[in-house]
């Protein structure tokens, strides 16, 4: 956020002093990667408090609408850009001056470095909401890289080539719409509990199949909360097994999936009776 902060307020400065319609365009965009820095922060501060009588499930959604919000954000600007570089095109303006081309070749350098910084952390944590700020860095050095291309067009072809600084700026708000739509489905599916990727399924579903006495997972579904998931499973046991025996096997079999699947919560486990083969043995469903 401070890196953000100085990085905005340098390109803003220059642009204006510098007659560059790109440069401030990209200090826009700077300033809104400060303030969705300062949405995921919060977000990821109420996500992490603990289940309370009011949130039994915890806060874990606020991380995906921060995420969704930011996204928005994105898509906000590149409009604002758009509509602003058909302004400039249509408006003749002094070309930019030379030294705006420095200033963007330092920006692009340190934006791709936080991006790589903050897509590592993203990583690490499964954060979709931290996914979606490294990216507004990857956007914001692409706009800072467009804007350069502008302005060494504008600057190497000199009269009548000012609008090359306009259409550079134009060509980086289409790439600030692909991330921002890029980034805003996976947040609305995890707002809409769609399930999570098949390979976490199947380890779910294969580290419940490993408990002795499991028949069959008749039924799997996972939905992530945050950081976490939540599984809901159903699973076929032997019909004659008394409550007792089916209750402990539920208890190992919630035990091992959070053992194999670190980031799963909870696990509530339904017990069916196994279908019948004409030996009398449990049959999968």
């Amino acid at each position: 956020m401070a890196v953000n902060s100085v990085l905005a307020g340098c390109k803003l400065i220059a642009g204006i002093a510098g007659h560059s319609h790109a440069l401030v365009a990209d200090a826009v965009e700077s300033f809104s990667d400060l303030f969705s820095s300062l949405v995921v922060w919060r977000a990821m501060v109420v996500a992490s408090e603990p289940a309370d009588a009011d949130h039994p499930y915890g806060h874990g959604k606020a991380e995906p609408l921060a995420a969704a919000v930011v996204a928005a954000m994105l898509l906000a600007a590149a409009a604002g850009i758009a509509i602003q570089s058909v302004r400039e095109i249509a408006n003749p303006h002094l070309g930019p001056e030379p030294y705006t081309l420095y200033v963007l070749v330092g920006v692009v350098i340190i934006k791709e470095g936080l991006f790589r910084f903050v897509h590592r952390e993203a990583t690490s944590l499964q954060s979709s909401a931290v996914r979606s700020d490294a990216w507004h860095h990857r956007s914001d050095a692409i706009t800072s890289l467009f804007a350069g291309v502008g302005i060494g067009v504008s600057l190497i072809g000199g009269a009548g080539y000012e609008s090359a600084d306009d259409y550079a700026a134009m060509a980086a708000s289409v790439v600030i719409a692909w991330n921002g739509w890029r980034l805003l489905r996976p947040a609305l599916d995890e707002l809409m509990d769609a399930s999570p990727s098949p390979e976490v399924i199947d380890r779910i579903r294969g580290a419940a199949r490993t408990i002795a006495g499991v028949a069959e997972v008749e039924k799997c579904l996972v939905r992530k909360m945050g950081y976490h998931y939540y599984v809901d499973m159903h699973v076929e046991v032997d019909p004659e097994m008394s409550v007792r025996q089916a209750h402990a096997i539920a208890h190992e079999v919630k035990a091992r999936v959070r053992q194999e699947q670190a980031n799963v919560a909870d696990v509530l486990v339904h017990v069916e009776p196994a279908g019948q083969k004409a030996n009398g043995r449990p049959a999968p469903a």
